[in-house]
């Protein structure tokens, strides 16, 4: 995969950022091509000038087909498909993809969200990517069925089906890799209304469990994003030597202070939220 063409991120609101994928992609060499549909900007009609594209959340849903843009990606995604370029796609970019495999995307149980740190665990298919359990960020509501011909990677207890892959290079993410510090302070701020919601936990737990795991995450995303785009082995060696320090450090300091300071600060956000 040639580094030379841009990765195309697709983005759902125009304050949409690609968080810590956009970063990682740009550590690996990788310039982006950043479009809003939402907003009247095209997609392309070849990958031909495409490395790899990313398809972001949103607020709207991937059943809102009263939504020219959402109906137009739904199309769009079979182009990117039969280019067989990679693609990604995380939380309504997975329930995108899902969706124009056929597969069914609907609200799970009684109005149950996820929003805040979960963990997901790997199917025997997705150890591969996936080595071990992860505790990640979600924010959604709605959750995809698994597409036929598809391979299930990561499941979690409310909604199951959390990591796919279609055909070698067509992967779909329910929880959200990308976040930031910054970006969790603002989904929390503007949303702070959804936090009330079943299954949704409070904003001083979304913060203190972005500390404690946000490191980890970091670390799977890059070793997995490498892979995906088909980056360089010298890139992924030159990132992992550059990081490997910091992350020991940062786990010595969970193991010593952190994990109790964060244990009485969940246990007083949880006694605030009951």
């Amino acid at each position: 995969m040639s580094a030379n063409l841009p990765v195309l991120v697709v983005v759902h609101q125009p304050t949409s950022t690609p968080g810590r994928v956009g970063e990682v992609l740009k550590s690996l060499g990788f310039t982006l091509d950043q479009r809003c549909p939402a907003i009247g900007q095209s997609l392309p009609a070849t990958l031909d000038g495409h490395s790899a594209v990313v398809v972001f959340g949103g607020p709207m849903s991937a059943n809102d087909d009263h939504l020219a843009f959402i109906r137009q990606e739904l199309d769009w995604i079979a182009t990117v498909l039969a280019a067989e370029k990679p693609y990604l796609g995380i939380c309504l970019g997975a329930q995108l993809l899902a969706r124009s495999l056929g597969a069914t995307v609907a609200l799970q149980g009684a109005g149950q969200r996820e929003i805040g740190y979960y963990p997901v665990l790997p199917t025997p298919a997705g150890r591969e990517i996936l080595p071990h359990p992860l505790v990640v960020y979600q924010w959604h509501q709605e959750g995809f069925e698994l597409p036929v011909g598809s391979h299930l990677l990561a499941t979690g207890s409310s909604f199951p089906h959390q990591a796919f892959r279609y055909g070698r290079r067509a992967y779909g993410l329910q929880f959200h890799p990308e976040i930031t510090a910054t970006m969790v302070n603002h989904w929390t701020t503007e949303g702070a209304d959804q936090l009330a919601l079943p299954g949704a936990q409070g904003r001083p737990y979304h913060l203190s469990q972005h500390r404690l795991y946000s490191p980890g995450v970091e670390i799977w995303l890059r070793q997995f994003l490498a892979r995906w785009v088909g980056a360089p082995v010298r890139a992924e060696a030159v990132w992992e030597h550059c990081h490997a320090h910091a992350l020991q450090a940062h786990q010595a300091h969970q193991a010593h202070q952190g994990l109790a300071l964060d244990s009485r600060e969940d246990q007083q956000n949880m006694t605030a939220l009951g």
